[in-house]
């Protein structure tokens, strides 16, 4: 398989992405209270990242491809942060 891993080094990166699973499905039988957004948004960035890094081979790109890969994780950071700021904003005390 020429310069997109080896068979092994993808069979490890699938039994990582079930593992990930496995571990979604099982944070998702209890009740972490505030906490199970932040807890589903991890697992699911890990394996975003996996995937990007792997499969859209980000791993071995210059860094200008890592500055365009990188911008709409700002943009989301941002729309994040704005919604988070607004709901602290209009909780009543």
């Amino acid at each position: 398989m020429d310069n997109h891993g080896s068979y092994k080094s993808l069979i490890n990166i699938w039994i990582l992405l079930m593992f990930l699973t496995v571990v979604t499905v099982g944070a998702a039988q209890f009740d972490f209270g505030a906490w199970n957004v932040p807890i589903a948004l991890i697992i699911a960035s890990v394996k975003a990242g996996v995937v990007a890094l792997h499969f859209m081979h980000l791993k071995h790109e210059d860094g200008l491809t890592w500055v365009f890969a990188s911008y709409p994780l700002f943009l989301l950071f941002l729309l994040i942060a704005f919604t988070v700021t607004d709901m602290f904003s209009r909780v009543v005390n």
